[in-house]
């Protein structure tokens, strides 16, 4: 075929010959950009994780200002009802105190050392005490139950009731092991 046979033909018949064109230059973008194919798909779905994100910050961040008031709030009640395990003098002043409110008679108080601190693992540490106190069994259930709904956390870990055996009108005695939510 010569050059103007080749003419001719492309005159005779230009749309198919300018749809085999174009599918032939389709065909090679095609084939060409291949390979940036994966390229893209993974930049898409990295570009989809990072809006997605970022949705769900806007969404949770829609009450962010009400929740730090609250946490913050949450954080000085706590603050306030903690005791200090160095400060023995208002902590035995607690005791006495809630002994003089109750009528309960104090007959021996101690505040244990401190265990082992674990420094950087939690702020909060437990106030081991050994509290004997006596009285009527209605004073003591007061003690208990001001000890428990007071002005510090407490737990109390044992409690011992007893009362003399010669005299039934003589008080009982309760000895409590208990610690307070506190720190060092």
């Amino acid at each position: 075929m010569t050059n103007a046979e080749l003419m001719a033909f492309v005159r005779k018949n230009p749309i198919s010959v300018g749809c085999g064109a174009l599918a032939l230059l389709l065909g090679g973008a095609v084939y060409f950009r291949a390979s940036e194919i994966p390229v893209a798909e993974a930049e898409l779905t990295q570009k989809s994780a990072e809006a997605d994100r970022h949705g769900a910050n806007l969404k949770n961040a829609a009450q962010l200002k009400e929740q730090l008031d609250a946490l913050v709030a949450a954080n000085k009640e706590i603050d306030s009802r903690l005791v200090r395990g160095s400060q023995i003098a208002i902590n035995t002043q607690f005791f006495y105190k809630l002994s003089s409110e109750t009528g309960v008679k104090l007959n021996d108080f101690r505040q244990a050392p401190p265990g082992p601190s674990a420094k950087g693992k939690t702020v909060f540490m437990p106030v081991a005490f050994t509290v004997s106190t006596s009285g009527s069994l209605a004073q003591l259930i007061d003690f208990l139950n001001r000890l428990e709904s007071g002005a510090h956390y407490c737990r109390i870990l044992s409690a011992t009731v007893a009362a003399s055996t010669g005299n039934r009108s003589s008080p009982l005695t309760m000895t409590l092991n208990l610690e307070l939510l506190g720190q060092p």
